[in-house]
């Protein structure tokens, strides 16, 4: 009797410990994912962590949205990092740092989804696309002109960033993409407000 009512209690344990396992298991997956969008807030941190594992069904406007705001993130990192070289302030360090993580946010929802990269050659300036190749080298121009003109052009470039945003927010009922999206968003805000300070 009291060798049954041992391994009685044996196995009862070793349940309890599983059912113990599981629920910190639980906690903690359920506390990175919460973390995710902290970690992206303002486009700081690791955005791609916004990004979950379950594949769903895109409409042609979402698979676009997706190309196009990959090159508009490149658009933004090459034409500060191009600036940097005339002006040495620390936003054209900062800003393009965050503009690449950005970039790999919005590269990893088109790897999840098969999608094929636009950006084909990851040099700054250079696009497939012509009107972001044109685009490029006029905002390089004006920006070139002064230092003020280089913050009307980081300006320019944001407010463009947030109104695309916004529109493609409103086009997706994806979880990962609207997630992605309103990070890049928040992201864009806060450069906005750096290049104003300075006007």
């Amino acid at each position: 009797m009291y060798q049954w009512r041992t391994k009685q209690m044996t196995k009862f344990l070793f349940l309890s410990f599983l059912i113990l396992i599981s629920f910190s298991l639980s906690a903690q997956n359920c506390g990175q994912k919460n973390n995710s969008n902290k970690n992206c807030k303002g486009g700081k941190g690791n955005c791609v962590q916004a990004i979950d594992t379950i594949k769903y069904d895109l409409s042609s406007i979402e698979r676009d949205g997706l190309i196009y705001m990959r090159l508009e993130e490149k658009l933004a990192r090459d034409v500060y990092l191009t600036l940097g070289k005339t002006y040495k302030q620390k936003m054209f360090v900062k800003i393009p740092e965050s503009e690449q993580r950005h970039m790999d946010a919005v590269k990893a929802l088109l790897d999840k989804y098969g999608i094929a990269d636009p950006v084909t050659e990851d040099e700054i300036g250079s696009f497939t696309n012509a009107d972001f190749k044109k685009l490029y080298d006029d905002l390089i121009e004006k920006g070139q002109t002064s230092f003020k003109d280089a913050m009307l052009v980081g300006k320019e470039i944001e407010e463009m960033d947030i109104k695309d945003l916004d529109e493609r927010i409103e086009q997706t009922n994806n979880p990962d993409i609207k997630s992605v999206y309103e990070n890049l968003k928040r992201g864009s805000e806060n450069h906005l407000r750096a290049f104003t300070r300075h006007l």
